[in-house]
């Protein structure tokens, strides 16, 4: 069966994986079929011949009757170990880096976390119809990817990353999703070690390739910003100049950022000051009003996202839209109609009081940027923060660094938890009188926090919560509401 000649799946615009197509797309990795740990003899052959299958599942909690499972390996676990529960939930086949006692065909590959990827990358390279947007940064991707989402998909059919799959797992697992009539595909690129940019960047090869910011998320890994430039600016590696460079103009790096993508494409539009910008800023407690600048046009944005730092989100939304000519009036349209992500400056009323959960993740840059939202805010400011985790031997000076900003924003209080909350606190008195407070662990915090909002009925606080996704301190909003 062909994806020409099966009038059901074609009307779902689902890709068909065949044995013939598995095997082009695997066969840097030396794969092969197999049948039950031997190789396939010639009456045997048929039985691999008649694998046709609409999705490679790598998790068998959801895998469904028709599926393929790639068996992924990883310290803590080996997909070899299920292929008989694959099986038995309807798996068609399975593609493995050793052979497996199983009845149904196996594709054999050297590596099957490599395979994973030269399977995505196969499968973009089919669809030539797809426009790729790829989004990288220390922080805003995922705000930035709702943007983008909202904009281009009232257009056309868009594959956008979901949650977090934007690792070398992740992407390639969101390529395999693509149907024939998607039209964009809006992908989150992450890194927490060298080379996982150029990797994913290699797969899913880009039209447009656009970076956020540099920061120090995963600076313990990276060495330096300096370093962290160098792996973001991996995502422009696979450009040619047909395709475009987005790059952000208030960065630090912002001239290394623009030297190393003019190497690759002379379209190279910046966001914040030059190509792509904003004028008269007014950003209020929930939300945020400025005039879009894209070229010669002005138009009035009313964003639904408070944060002058969802401002320069919303500038890379426009700048990535515009690089493939899209109308003026449906990038505002996209923009106003965006809503933020789970866990990113979501906010709700808690009698009186008003919590603000940002509690998705964290990195230094995106904790000075929650912290100007609070500043922002009406009442008693109160900021609830984690650990920023990830940060290697600078762990104390950025700790103590993010205390002394945190003062000068003006915020009322300041209650940290974890293992650096000491330092934060000592960098935030330094500044100011601040009342801030250093907790060893979430309950006491917890308890802490109960009574002064108790305490605090003559005039409303606003509690914003941050940390790093280790810390969990959406916990925090759970037990506080409960109660």
């Amino acid at each position: 069966m062909t994806a020409d000649n099966d009038n059901t799946i074609q009307s779902q615009g689902l890709y068909v994986w065949q044995a013939g197509n598995l095997l082009t797309a695997t066969a840097a990795l030396d794969s092969h079929w197999q049948l039950d740990a031997g190789q396939l003899s010639e009456e045997q052959a048929g039985s691999s011949n008649d694998v046709t299958s609409t999705r490679i599942a790598t998790d068998t909690r959801t895998i469904k009757s028709g599926d393929i499972f790639l068996a992924l390996t990883g310290d803590n676990f080996d997909g070899h170990d299920y292929i008989a529960t694959a099986m038995k939930q309807g798996a068609v086949a399975a593609i493995v880096s050793r052979p497996i006692s199983t009845n149904i065909p196996q594709l054999v590959v050297s590596d099957t976390r490599l395979a994973l990827g030269q399977l995505a990358a196969y499968r973009r390279q089919q669809h030539q119809n797809l426009t790729v947007i790829a989004i990288t940064g220390s922080s805003g991707k995922t705000t930035c990817k709702e943007m983008l989402g909202s904009i281009f998909g009232r257009l056309a059919p868009t594959l956008i990353t979901r949650g977090n799959l934007n690792n070398d797992l992740g992407v390639p697992m969101m390529l395999l999703e693509l149907s024939d009539h998607h039209r964009y595909a809006i992908l989150e690129l992450g890194a927490n070690h060298i080379g996982e940019i150029a990797y994913t960047t290699e797969i899913v090869r880009p039209d447009v390739a656009c970076i956020l910011n540099i920061g120090t998320a995963h600076l313990g890994e990276f060495g330096s910003r300096e370093g962290i430039c160098q792996t973001k600016a991996e995502i422009y590696h696979t450009l040619n100049d047909a395709q475009f460079a987005i790059v952000p103009d208030k960065d630090d790096f912002t001239n290394q950022l623009r030297r190393i993508a003019e190497k690759h494409t002379s379209h190279v539009i910046g966001f914040g000051n030059t190509d792509v910008s904003a004028s008269h800023l007014d950003v209020e407690p929930e939300r945020s009003e400025f005039k879009l600048h894209i070229g010669n046009q002005v138009h009035d944005i009313s964003l639904p996202l408070a944060g002058e730092h969802n401002v320069n989100n919303a500038l890379a939304a426009a700048a990535c839209a515009h690089a493939l000519n899209i109308d003026v009036n449906d990038i505002v349209i996209g923009l106003e109609n965006a809503r933020p992500a789970k866990g990113r400056l979501n906010s709700q009323l808690l009698g009186m009081h008003r919590l603000i959960d940002d509690t998705y993740n964290a990195n230094p840059h995106s904790v000075r940027a929650a912290a100007k939202v609070l500043a922002a805010q009406t009442g008693t400011q109160v900021m609830v923060l984690g650990d920023i985790a990830e940060l290697g031997e600078a762990a104390v000076s950025e700790h103590q660094s993010l205390g002394r900003t945190i003062a000068t924003t003006g915020i009322n209080v300041l209650l940290c938890v974890g293992e650096y909350a000491p330092y934060t606190v000592a960098g935030a008195q330094e500044i100011s009188e601040i009342s801030a407070h250093a907790f060893a662990d979430k309950e006491s915090l917890l308890q802490y926090l109960q009574s002064y909002l108790q305490a605090q009925q003559a005039e409303p606080c606003t509690v914003l919560f941050k940390g790093s996704r280790s810390m969990q301190m959406e916990t925090l909003i759970h037990a506080l509401v409960e109660e």
